[in-house]
């Protein structure tokens, strides 16, 4: 299935060789795909990004999944960049822009599916997962080590995404947390999530989120509340938007 027929296609546009990816397209990603809605993929954001779930989904979609793959972030994606994201054949290769300027490398092994029906549902099930890093699992982590995000302009990035799988035998996968940590040096921290793949109820993977942190600040419990409300609000009126709730 061609990468802008499947489930993805609303998502960027091609531009010859290249695709982009609009704000407006990558919000809508964030909170619809993966009910994501960190400010950062607000289109207005000063700092607009590209959600690293969509580059991962972009990826398995054009060139298939692999029963282990890492995937490195090493440079956030902006508003309409052009990347280049061809159909691979090598096990290491680069995302990078017209001007070769590199975004994510991936690294992949063993069995190989190019089964849509199999990405889609991985992919799905990832992203499901992974866009619930916050508050959920986020700030347990920032009160036990009583850090916090700056609340004014919150800083969670992708840093990267690891997986390994017994087989690509699936259908309806899910993930399940199995550990997270924080490690804090001053303004930063380092957000690890340690994951499990199930298939009908069995265990048939694992993987690994790694997300950076920035601008931590003292712990304030007042400001902490009061930015998951913003959060859980704005959550709330964009679906109520969708459903014509008032």
């Amino acid at each position: 299935m061609p990468l802008t027929t499947s489930y993805l296609g609303p998502f960027f546009q091609k531009a010859d060789e290249f695709i982009t990816i609009s704000s407006q397209q990558a919000s809508t990603f964030a909170k619809e795909i993966a009910s994501d809605f960190n400010p950062l993929h607000n289109p207005d954001a000063k700092r607009f990004l590209v959600p690293g779930d969509l580059l991962f989904a972009l990826v398995l979609a054009s060139n298939g999944l692999s029963q282990s793959i890492k995937i490195n972030y090493t440079c956030m994606v902006g508003h309409n960049v052009l990347l280049q994201l061809q159909k691979q054949s090598g096990d290491s290769f680069t995302i990078v822009d017209k001007s070769d300027k590199a975004y994510l490398n991936i690294n992949r092994s063993g069995g190989h599916s190019t089964d849509m029906a199999v990405i889609e549902a991985f992919t799905r099930a990832y992203v499901a997962f992974s866009g619930h890093s916050f508050p959920h699992i986020l700030i347990p982590l920032m009160k036990a080590h009583q850090v916090m995000i700056n609340p004014e302009r919150p800083m969670v990035m992708y840093e990267s995404m690891s997986f390994e799988l017994e087989h690509l035998n699936i259908q309806s996968p899910t993930l399940e947390l199995t550990d997270s940590t924080l490690e804090v040096q001053g303004k930063r921290g380092t957000v690890n999530l340690q994951f499990q793949v199930f298939e009908n109820g069995q265990p048939v993977g694992q993987g690994n989120k790694t997300l950076l942190l920035s601008g931590l600040r003292e712990y304030d419990e007042t400001k902490i509340q009061a930015l998951i409300e913003d959060y859980e609000v704005t959550k709330t009126s964009y679906s109520a938007g969708r459903t014509g709730i008032n």
